[in-house]
């Protein structure tokens, strides 16, 4: 499809951005993140025509060009969702496990972004240029949980810097084999499994991304073969928690991809559909208001199942 007409937008330099690269004022200035700048400027969609290295100077006026969003690639699909808040901003969701977030290979609709661009329509003021909701942060499809997705490119660029600096408040509820200590610290950096592409792993410093996870004990479960643990994550790495329990001998219920019930395990927890982990807890600074707003989710109720036994 192409694209709409385009939108123009003038701003004027003021001392405050003396020395500042063209870039780096037009992101300040207006709801495009700065890799969306950098693409409109590759585009000629900002006049007069200079680099995006270019050092700003107080009184230097720009025009840029911004065309409309083009409709995106992955179809609208009406897939319920369980909403927990909305605005012109942003949406967040309490995630069911099974729904993967994003279309892949593996999974080409059928997903929460499939779902989004049918609930959201004409809200979705685009990201870098395309009408779709913007994922920030991700849950694995078997999670279950809170989540928060932005509807533009400012709220887009506001959360994914504060994700970054590690600045978001994520706890986590999982259930473990055995009963770990009272607290703890993992400290590993977290990589692609040279072994198995399809798991992560804790590799070198120098081959993976620095993580971090606290945990606490909630209460053994189950005469001690399983605990309820809570997880604050300082980082959020693909499979975080998960390679990290197992790194302490301390896997997840019914996660098979990192490990396996001890021996004398109880049927129910052997054969536990997926991994028992629920993103119950997430707070954030609104990028448009700058209030601080939190969302917290009951655990399903296949995880209760657990609390019953």
């Amino acid at each position: 499809m192409t694209e709409e007409k385009e939108r123009k937008e003038t701003y004027t330099a003021g001392e405050a951005h003396n020395g500042l690269r063209l870039d780096q004022f037009l992101a300040q200035v207006s709801d495009c993140s700065r890799s969306r700048i950098n693409a409109l400027i590759k585009d000629g969609k900002v006049f007069p025509a200079v680099d995006a290295d270019t050092k700003v100077k107080a009184g230097d006026v720009f025009v840029l060009k911004i065309p409309r969003p083009v409709e995106p690639k992955p179809v609208a699909q009406d897939i319920p969702l369980d909403i927990l808040f909305e605005d012109d901003d942003l949406i967040v969701i309490n995630k069911p496990a099974g729904l993967t977030v994003h279309p892949g290979a593996g999974q080409p609709d059928g997903t929460l972004v499939n779902a989004l661009i049918a609930h959201c329509g004409d809200s979705l003021s685009g990201i870098g240029g395309i009408k779709r909701p913007g994922i920030v942060h991700r849950i694995d499809k078997e999670t279950s949980g809170v989540l928060v997705v932005a509807k533009n490119d400012f709220t887009h660029h506001g959360l994914a810097k504060q994700f970054a600096d590690h600045s978001i408040c994520r706890v986590y509820t999982a259930f473990v084999y055995g009963v770990p200590p009272s607290s703890g610290t993992i400290v590993g950096a977290i990589g692609r499994c040279p072994k198995n592409r399809q798991k992560m792993a804790i590799v070198p410093d120098e081959k993976g991304k620095p993580a971090t996870t606290h945990y606490r004990l909630i209460k053994p479960l189950c005469e001690g073969k399983i605990a309820m643990i809570e997880c604050h994550l300082e980082t959020g790495r693909t499979h975080q928690i998960r390679v990290h329990m197992t790194s302490v001998k301390h896997p997840l219920v019914g996660d098979k991809l990192y490990g396996s019930a001890p021996r004398g395990t109880p049927e129910i927890l052997r054969n536990f559909p997926r991994q028992a982990l629920h993103a119950g807890y997430l707070s954030f600074i609104h990028p448009r208001t700058k209030k601080e707003v939190s969302f917290q989710t009951p655990l399903p109720d296949d995880l209760k199942v657990l609390l019953e036994l």
